[in-house]
Parts: structure tokens; sequence; C-alpha cells
């Protein structure tokens, strides 16, 4: 299984990113999806997740109203949408994978089955 994202880079506080991730090696419709990122001297944090069959969205307090996860299975394929990005949005974003319901919850990084590399996005004041 591999999980690529892409799509991070160095942009200006207010401004937008649309980062990917391709997965292969899997069933991807029958995957719950998720972002995490992780910040220079700072613990990895959930982001968002997108449930298997894309009707159900799950997203942090700190980025709810400005990102949107989606997912195109047919490209095999989840989004994610940042909008409104501010400084405290730079951070390495990486995605992950799960074969139905992670059994901890969609927030819980430890509780999936497939990791990906990260993508990094930084924001400048």
């Amino acid at each position: 299984v591999q999980l690529q994202a892409s799509g991070g880079g160095l942009v200006q506080a207010g401004d937008s990113l649309r980062l990917s991730c391709a997965a292969s090696g899997l069933t991807f419709s029958t995957h719950a999806m998720g972002w995490f990122r992780q910040a220079p001297g700072k613990e990895r944090e959930f982001v968002a997740a997108i449930n298997w069959s894309g009707h159900s969205t799950y997203y942090a307090d700190s980025v709810k109203g400005r990102f949107a996860i989606s997912r195109d299975d047919a490209k095999n394929t989840v989004y994610l949408q940042m909008n409104a990005l501010k400084p405290e949005d730079t951070a390495a974003y990486s995605c992950a994978a799960n074969h139905g319901v992670p059994a901890g919850g969609y927030t819980s990084y430890v509780e999936y089955d497939y990791y990906g590399q990260g993508t990094l996005v930084t924001v400048s004041s």
C-alpha cells in the first residue's frame, strides 16, 4: 500500500492550497481517509477525515470552516482544500487510510492501517 501526498508549498496568510493524497495497493472505496499534520517541535495532530462512503466528514476545531476534505474514488485520491491559511497551519501534512471505521475513532492517528509521507505547507505572515 502506498499513500502519496502532494500539493504543499509556500504561501502567504489568507491564501489557499489543495493537497492530494493518491492511494494505491488497496481497495480505496472501502477505506476511511484522514489528514494529519505535524509542526516543527509539536506532536502530530488530527486535521480532517472522511468515511469510506464520503458521506461523513470530521474536522479539528482549528480548521473547521476553512478546510474541506473530499474524495474521488475513481481516482483513488483524497483531497484537502485549505482556505484562509494561517501561519499556525504551517506543518508537514500526511494522509492515512483505514479499512472501515478506525477502532479508536477518526481522530486517532495510531488507529489507522496505512500511512503516507508528508507534504510540507508553509504559511508566511
